[in-house]
């Protein structure tokens, strides 16, 4: 196994596929829950949250490829917490702005309610988030952006 310092590690398209993947399973899972502990049906909160899935994964391969974009520009690499955080709040403000209002139709609900449902929701996923890309990165090694003499 590689550790994030070490320049070999999981690369390319597969450290997305992988990443992805398995970051979307998890979500799905947790989002589901989280709609039906804030009230919603529980077959209405299984599709949205397969559709926010859906939704994810698209804007997920478009926000990581130009934040690695943006970051193998970087003087100084690494993922320190500040750029982690950044990443985080990049990648769960721009997906909150696709996915409020598809909740308030889905639901029938207002675009107030569903910013509500999905500030409660951001909550919970910005710590994902951040404990999904540091464990990912822990398993995987950093992406070739991110690593010193890249």
């Amino acid at each position: 196994m590689s550790t994030p310092h070490q320049a070999s590690g999981l690369q390319g398209p597969w450290r997305r596929v992988i990443y992805v993947t398995i970051y979307e399973i998890i979500a799905i899972v947790a989002s589901g829950l989280m709609f039906v502990l804030i009230g919603q049906q529980p077959q209405e909160s299984g599709v949205m949250a397969v559709a926010a899935s859906a939704v994810a994964v698209g804007w997920n391969v478009t926000f990581n490829s130009a934040f690695e974009w943006w970051e193998a520009r970087q003087t100084v690499k690494g993922r320190s917490i500040a750029r982690r955080a950044a990443h985080a709040i990049g990648f769960e403000g721009g997906l909150a702005l696709i996915l409020v209002p598809l909740m308030a139709w889905w639901f029938g609900v207002s675009l107030w309610e569903a910013l509500v449902m999905e500030a409660a929701l951001m909550v919970f996923f910005l710590v994902y988030t951040y404990v999904f890309n540091w464990v990912f990165d822990h398993f995987f090694g950093l992406p070739a952006s991110a690593q010193v003499g890249a």
